[in-house]
């Protein structure tokens, strides 16, 4: 084979690896997470922060947990009819910007509402309840509420009323992207629920 044409078909086989190796990684963009989220502001507000307890607080939650639950959304893995038609029209790249965005801000302190049932909610957050093998929920979303990045998502500071509410979907099946949540969930009534919800909100 002569020489010119080896050189030929090497640059045609180096040449798109080549091109792959120089595009740039992607990196999200808080700056511009904050501007596709500006839909978002009616239900969690400017920055993610304390709304309405029926939408959960975004401000300080990890981004990989927030990109996981818009790509469900947009998927129909996870079922909501408001958050699946403002997830539908968004990139992966928007969701990570958007994440990236939410993720930047300092996650709120919040309390405790119920005394009487926070001795319970401890309990059941640090020790888990043994006679029916439901595990501690600080085994996974540590002592403080802080979750793991990548893994688990921040519960401390939560409006205690969303905590409840989504214990109580994935009891019923309402909400079906987490598995393991459904089995322990299931293995609860609605007083412990309740309980641990509650003391869920005060952790900081």
């Amino acid at each position: 084979m002569q020489l010119p044409l080896v050189l030929a078909l090497m640059a045609l086989l180096t040449g798109p690896a080549l091109a792959a190796e120089s595009k740039p990684a992607f990196k999200s963009d808080p700056a511009k997470g904050q501007q596709l989220a500006a839909t978002c502001a009616a239900c969690h507000t400017a920055d993610g922060t304390r709304g309405l307890p029926a939408n959960p607080i975004l401000q300080g939650q990890h981004p990989e947990y927030l990109v996981k639950q818009l790509t469900e959304f947009k998927g129909g893995k996870r079922e909501n009819a408001i958050m699946s038609g403002m997830a539908a029209p968004l990139a992966v790249e928007d969701m990570k910007h958007i994440a990236a965005y939410y993720a930047s801000k300092k996650a709120p302190t919040g309390f405790a509402k119920s005394k009487e049932t926070v001795a319970l909610g401890e309990q059941i957050y640090r020790g888990g309840i043994a006679a029916r093998q439901v595990p501690a929920c600080a085994g996974c979303h540590s002592p403080n509420g802080a979750g793991i990045p990548a893994q688990y998502p921040r519960l401390g500071g939560q409006h205690g009323e969303y905590t409840e509410a989504q214990l109580l979907a994935f009891r019923s099946g309402a909400r079906g992207n987490n598995a393991q949540m459904t089995t322990i969930a299931n293995k609860m009534n609605e007083r412990e629920i309740a309980a641990v919800a509650d003391y869920i909100a005060g952790l900081r």
